[in-house]
């Protein structure tokens, strides 16, 4: 389904989502993120697989970069589980028969706040200072998103802020995304959700 918060940071490209940020869902993302429960990144990577495949016309190669953890939260997590995840998620597009891949691009500067609880203008000063782009391999990044469609994954959207960060510095960059696809949204900052 598509969800757009409302209003909308800046530089949102298009964006999917599975559902909202509850029930099932909000286990299944809570259990394999932060207890450790990585069996669940190959149910999971499939349904941000079904999330890309909505963003993104059939046929049309992906290239799929995520949205990158911090160091120190990539160390807790033993691992970066969106890393875990877009490389799932391209896996299971090629097990379909569609070109895809699954590259880091951007790096996560460690954040100065936790940004649960602050509002959608704090979380956007916020993920404006966040990322950086990954000069190793941007090269082969580049090359690949001028034959694909550039889809950047997240796991939560809440006001959009960081998607649209991110987004903003792949720009600056010379690459350009597409759409954005997430396992879930939350309602509670997105009433317009479109379902």
């Amino acid at each position: 389904m598509s969800a757009r918060p409302d209003p909308a940071p800046e530089g949102l490209p298009p964006t999917v989502t599975l559902g909202e940020y509850g029930g099932v869902l909000r286990e299944l993302i809570i259990g394999f993120k932060d207890r450790g429960r990585h069996r669940l990144g190959r149910p999971l990577g499939g349904l941000l697989a079904e999330a890309v495949v909505a963003a993104v016309p059939p046929r049309v190669p992906v290239l799929l970069l995520y949205v990158p953890d911090t160091a120190a939260a990539a160390r807790q997590r033993h691992g970066d589980h969106m890393r875990r995840l877009a490389t799932l998620a391209a896996a299971r597009l090629r097990d379909s028969g569609r070109f895809a891949a699954a590259s880091r691009a951007l790096t996560a500067r460690p954040a100065v706040a936790d940004s649960a609880g602050l509002t959608q203008i704090q979380r956007a000063e916020l993920a404006q200072e966040r990322f950086v782009v990954r000069q190793r391999g941007i090269a082969r990044t580049r090359d690949l998103a001028g034959q694909a469609a550039v889809v950047l994954a997240d796991d939560i959207m809440t006001t959009g802020s960081t998607l649209a960060a991110a987004a903003q510095v792949l720009a600056a960059s010379g690459i350009s995304v597409a759409a954005c696809a997430t396992l879930a949204a939350t309602r509670r900052r997105l009433p317009g959700l479109i379902t």
